[in-house]
């Protein structure tokens, strides 16, 4: 598989540019190793490590059958003709299909329960990052401001001392402060008491700048601390990621191969059993009947669902243009979305990821309990509601670097915008996510459908937008691509 390399540039690159080395910022190397986005060729070497650790773990649960089936395995009609005309080949026929149709069965079992303890491993070392990503933001940001505090007071400090020089720096004991006539004591002591509290405040400024530059220091070692836990946790999370991914491709496979064979198998076996005149071309043509009849019920049940989906984008349209002609857009938490239809890709290459109405905005919120569980304090992303099987748009082109379960997100899509960019698409109705692991997208792509899995309390999307990995605001980095969510 070729290797594409990505640019690394980024708005941090231009930071490092003209911002000056200190004991509270981040350092260059710091700023370059959060940007830096998830390489391909890390992914894939990861990724053959979980593949492996995958199958070891599956092939030791499926250890309880006597025998390990490959497709080559399965008997043809031929096969069960010849086998049904000896009582003994009949009978050790039999044993042989029920021995394969019960492995199907434990192995999409296996599957699925392996998928979902991944996924949840995933989710909760994505949150953990996250929380610990957003902690390293926070205390930076309180060490930058006790540094400024810190330079504020130092210039104040040396304002007052270069008085002081002036003042007695010429070996006259302040003469410029006392320079001019002082015709009475009260005039001297006035001057002294001046004196004094000029030196007073000198002190308390020199004190108040000492406070903040230890401050300052104390939180930026606490920042990096907090980087490092965040860097760990971030490299769990993307390890977890591929291991979840692999257990969802192997889940697929598994009901892929049970939904190939069962049909065919049970018929075989119903065939072997059968004690009638039944012949086994009448159960082969019940087989391919069957078969028929099933793709027929998929199809209709895809027609169904695109037009259901349609017709839900449209009445999203309709009340997303009637909202934003009666209200205006806030930056806070809930309110309507603009009239800007989802999918629509701007100049800037980016498009809205939905119809819907923004329900739920970035940041605190207070805590929301179901009957089984409660929401987070902390909302990573906005949440947009256009209806139950609304589409869902890639919001810009990239690769679709994980797409199944993932824990409290239910149904999940991660995208690669490249340059350390990413998107994150939660909440996608059962079946209804639309691309694979390793698909190009291109912006405003149906990628999926509105859906209500996972910590969701009603159908909408829960979205995301990833810088170096750690979720930042949708709303002001959309809103500066001209899409307003």
């Amino acid at each position: 598989m070729t290797d594409v390399k990505q640019a690394v540039t980024s708005p941090m690159d231009a930071l490092e540019s003209t911002a000056e080395e200190c004991d509270c910022a981040p350092t260059a190397a710091e700023r370059r190793r959060l940007w830096v986005p998830f390489s391909r060729r890390t992914a894939l070497a990861l990724a053959g490590v979980g593949a492996v650790t995958l199958g070891v773990g599956l092939s030791g649960a499926g250890s309880a059958f006597a025998v390990t089936y490959n497709p080559d395995d399965y008997p043809s009609w031929e096969d069960v003709e010849r086998a049904k005309r000896n009582q003994s080949d009949k009978e050790g026929e039999i044993r042989r299909l029920e021995d394969m149709i019960a492995q199907l069965q434990r192995r999409v079992e296996e599957t699925r329960a392996a998928a979902q303890q991944a996924a949840n491993e995933y989710y909760e070392a994505q949150q953990a990052f996250f929380e610990a990503s957003y902690r390293a933001e926070e205390l930076q940001k309180q060490a930058d401001e006790q540094a400024a505090l810190a330079d504020t007071a130092a210039t104040n400090a040396a304002r007052v001392a270069s008085q002081l020089s002036r003042a007695g720096g010429d070996g006259t004991s302040l003469e410029v402060l006392f320079a001019g006539s002082a015709a009475s004591a009260d005039e001297l002591l006035t001057k002294l008491g001046q004196m004094d509290k000029l030196i007073a405040g000198s002190e308390t400024i020199y004190a108040e700048a000492a406070a903040a530059r230890d401050s300052a220091q104390s939180l930026s070692d606490q920042a990096e601390v907090a980087r490092a836990e965040r860097d760990r946790l971030q490299k769990i999370a993307e390890e977890k990621m591929i291991a979840a991914q692999n257990a969802q491709i192997a889940a697929e496979e598994a009901l892929a191969q049970q939904q190939e064979h069962m049909v065919t198998l049970e018929a075989q076996l119903a065939a072997l059993r059968d004690t009638t005149s039944k012949t086994v071309a009448d159960y082969e043509k019940g087989v391919a009947a069957k078969k028929a009849y099933e793709e027929e019920q998929r199809r209709k049940e895809e027609e169904r669902r695109r037009k259901a989906a349609e017709e839900a984008a449209r009445r999203a349209r309709e009340a997303a243009a009637a909202a934003a002609a009666a209200a205006k857009p806030s930056g806070g938490g809930g309110s309507p979305a603009p009239a800007s239809s989802g999918g629509a890709p701007q100049g800037s290459g980016w498009a809205r990821p939905s119809d819907g109405w923004r329900t739920s905005g970035y940041g605190s919120r207070p805590k929301m309990c179901g009957p089984s569980y409660c929401g987070s304090t902390f909302h990573a992303g906005v949440d947009l509601a256009a209806g139950c099987g609304a589409p869902i748009y890639a919001a810009a082109n990239g690769t679709v670097t994980y797409a199944g379960l993932n824990g409290g997100y239910g149904n999940y899509i991660r995208l690669d915008h490249g340059n350390g960019v990413g998107t994150g698409y939660a909440h996608i109705v059962g079946g209804g996510i639309l691309v694979g692991w390793g698909q190009y997208v291109r912006a405003g792509q149906v990628i999926a459908y509105e859906g209500n899995t996972g910590n969701s309390f009603g159908c909408h999307l829960h979205f995301e937008v990833y810088l170096g990995g750690a979720p930042t605001n949708p709303i002001p980095w959309m809103a500066d691509r001209g899409v307003y969510v």
